[in-house]
């Protein structure tokens, strides 16, 4: 097996079984996918376990994807510099213990940051694996690679709510977490054995200033990104309180506040990187990587695209366990038939690039999606059944698994190996950052299309006061729809039901339009990307010494 300390900076490994290498890695990756869809289905376990207020149910979400996206680029360096096979490792290591703490937290607090935790390991594994896996393959191999990597994450995304909710029905919540630790331990096993030891260029000196720039100013976009429809876009409609801390914001939203400020130091960044790079010392962010056309435009097509991919997988658990009363365990099953299509497209993932070459398979793929996500919407319905959405859901699932996993390749196609780990983290966080404001416009459209349906809905009622009526709506609203559950069991109260129902089918109906948008104007933006070429020899191949 190949250490660290024989295998050179310079070199590609060299691996006799690759293959081994890859499955490893996507073990490790699934666990850290998984967690990331699982919280939906259980937080009302958790609220009724610990106690959680609405804040702390946001909080437990979003710490995960706030941590994890703000630190993706500072993770990347350090798996260049460091080895990337160890970050993954040691990526391993702190998400187990995080997974173990939430797992056994016995408070809000303390299951905030058990979470936090995680979302640190995950940071550390999910570049470190991108980069190992495009040295280990090249040519067609790599598109085959990175189609098995699309199939896992796709399909990981939509067992999430599955297993957690059949954990949390036969067994509790806490085993969503706590089954990590097996898992964990194999993949570090065969990791250790499988996976050799690869360096980035060596480079003297670290640039402490970047990774406070870079870490602090993306985790502010994707603070107020996640949180604006909770504290107000721009008027506060709620005092920033997390834990123990609470502020008054003085009528102003914190969000604005940390958006600007975020920009402000991205924009500190780039000046900061520039400067650093012209005269010859350590810098965080290579920017020359954006002169790559293919990887510049592909980030944009990766950030587009990332809007509409997963803010639909936000809305349809709440629609499901709202409108029709669904049980953890029958959403997850639903939504894991879009695991079924990310499989299917992984598998076929090598016939098809072959024939169509990767970028075309990227446009197949988000194709596909938008067709899913046009079926969701004229699916969605009061009187039909959620079940019928598991064919829109697997068309779904086969462009996800295409598309993902194929512009990955595509991206770091053109990017030199010894790159790949900075290439890898910024290409991660473009699609997490993605992915974050994805979810905050689609729960935006959600929510204020909810209220607003709603509110006209309920001005019919001559049974209801103005005060109830403004009780009703709110309640509905910041409960994500739970509340028509509880409305349901109050007597008389049947008009009013079916007009939150069909509000809230509507709003979730218009959001999957929106989702579809995006998805289309990435697809559009593709158009952009340079052709690809059968014939151009791999830019990673081993750099002479």
């Amino acid at each position: 097996m190949t250490t660290a300390a024989d295998t050179p900076a310079t070199d590609s490994p060299k691996v006799a079984h690759p293959w081994w290498a890859l499955t490893s890695l996507l073990i490790g990756l699934s666990m850290i996918i998984i967690d990331g869809s699982v919280v939906n289905v259980l937080l009302p376990d958790m609220v009724d376990d610990l106690g959680l207020t609405q804040t702390d149910a946001q909080w437990v979400n979003s710490i995960y994807s706030l941590l994890f996206a703000s630190l993706l680029i500072t993770v990347g360096l350090l798996a260049d510099k460091f080895g990337r096979r160890r970050l993954f490792l040691i990526g391993i290591a702190v998400f187990l213990v995080g997974s173990l703490a939430s797992g056994s937290a016995n408070s809000p607090e303390f299951l905030i940051a058990a979470r936090a935790v995680q979302a640190i390991g995950a940071s550390m594994m999910l570049p470190s694996s991108i980069a190992v896996i495009n040295v280990l393959f090249e040519g067609r191999q790599r598109a085959i690679a990175f189609g098995m990597w699309g199939a896992v994450f796709g399909g990981a995304a939509g067992l999430g709510p599955l297993l957690g909710g059949w954990l949390a029905e036969e067994f509790s919540w806490r085993w969503a977490f706590l089954i990590n630790i097996p898992i964990g331990v194999i993949a570090a096993i065969m990791v250790l054995r499988t996976v050799p030891e690869n360096f980035g260029p060596k480079v003297l000196g670290f640039d402490p200033v970047g990774v406070v720039l870079s870490a602090t100013g993306l985790g502010l976009i994707v603070f107020g990104l996640i949180e604006g429809q909770d504290y107000g876009w721009w008027t506060a409609i709620a005092d920033f309180s997390l834990g123990p801390i609470h502020l008054d914001t003085g009528g102003i939203s914190v969000v604005p506040v940390a958006l600007g400020l975020g920009i402000l130091l991205l924009a500190a960044l780039i000046v900061w990187e520039r400067q650093r790079a012209k005269a010859g010392h350590a810098a965080l962010v290579d920017l020359s990587l954006f002169g790559i056309r293919r990887y510049g435009f592909g980030n944009v097509v990766a950030l587009v695209v990332s809007l509409g991919e997963f803010g639909i997988l936000f809305v349809l658990p709440l629609w499901m366990q709202s409108v029709h009363g669904t049980d953890p365990l029958t959403t997850g099953v639903i939504l894991a038939s879009l695991a079924v299509g990310t499989l299917a497209s992984g598998g076929a993932a090598r016939r098809v690039s072959a024939t169509l070459g990767p970028t075309q398979v990227v446009r197949l793929g988000m194709a596909l999606e938008i067709v899913g996500i046009v079926a969701i919407g004229l699916t969605l319905s009061v009187d039909r059944s959620p079940w019928w959405l598991v064919i829109p859901l697997i068309v779904y699932g086969l462009g996800l698994g295409f598309a993902s996993a194929q512009l990955t390749n595509v991206v770091l196609s053109d990017v030199p190996a010894l790159k790949s780990g900075q290439a890898s983290a910024m290409t991660s966080t473009f699609r997490q950052v993605g992915s974050a404001l994805g979810a905050a416009i689609l729960g935006a459209v959600l929510f204020s299309g909810l209220g607003a349906i709603l509110s006209d809905d309920l001005a019919k009622e001559a049974g209801l006061t103005q005060e109830q009526r403004v009780q009703i709506d709110d309640q509905v609203k910041t409960s994500a729809g739970q509340a028509i559950v509880g409305l349901e069991k109050i007597p008389g109260m049947s008009a009013v039901v079916d007009d939150a129902k069909s509000a809230y089918t509507d709003a979730a109906r218009d959001t999957a339009w929106v989702a579809a948008v995006f998805v289309f104007f990435g697809l559009i933006t593709s158009f952009g990307l340079p052709k690809d070429d059968p014939d151009r020899e791999s830019t990673h191949s081993t750099p002479p010494a």
